[in-house]
């Protein structure tokens, strides 16, 4: 059984990460999903949240872990890897935590303006409430961080 997978990471705007990885913790629609390598083929929904990425420990390199901000887009396992076409990822070195905390208090301030269908409120309370989760999700990510000194 191999020990490695390839893990691609790509966004609209770049690509992220092209590497042979051992593990990745991934934030799905509906909860996190582990994938070590020789796991079963899936596609599914990218949720808000951390991804995890850790690397194999190869001749004086020690492996390690990355992490990135994922929200929205799609993850497929095959035979060829990890592929993770993310609708956002920012890599966790880019945070900082005083934008996520302004960030969250400005989605959290948000009001919905209660004239109109009740289908248009509805989807106006849905986009604020992930807008809340994502930008909880970074600021906790960025915090982390700053809590290991990095």
């Amino acid at each position: 059984m191999p020990k490695t997978f390839r893990c691609t990471i790509v966004s609209p705007t770049e690509q992220h990460l092209d590497e042979e990885v051992t593990y990745a913790s991934i934030p799905l629609w509906d909860g996190l999903m582990g994938v070590l390598p020789g796991r079963a083929p899936i596609v599914a929904n990218l949720g808000s949240g951390e991804l995890r990425i850790d690397f194999p420990d190869e001749g004086s390199a020690a492996g390690g872990s990355r992490s990135y901000f994922i929200d929205g887009g799609v993850c497929k396992m095959g035979e060829k890897g990890l592929t993770l076409l993310a609708q956002v990822a920012i890599p966790a070195e880019c945070l900082v935590v005083a934008d996520a905390q302004a960030e969250l208090k400005e989605a959290e301030a948000r009001r919905i303006d209660d004239a109109g269908d009740p289908e248009s409120r509805r989807i106006a309370r849905e986009r604020r409430d992930h807008e809340i989760h994502a930008a909880r999700a970074k600021a906790r990510l960025a915090q982390a961080r700053v809590g290991k000194g990095i």
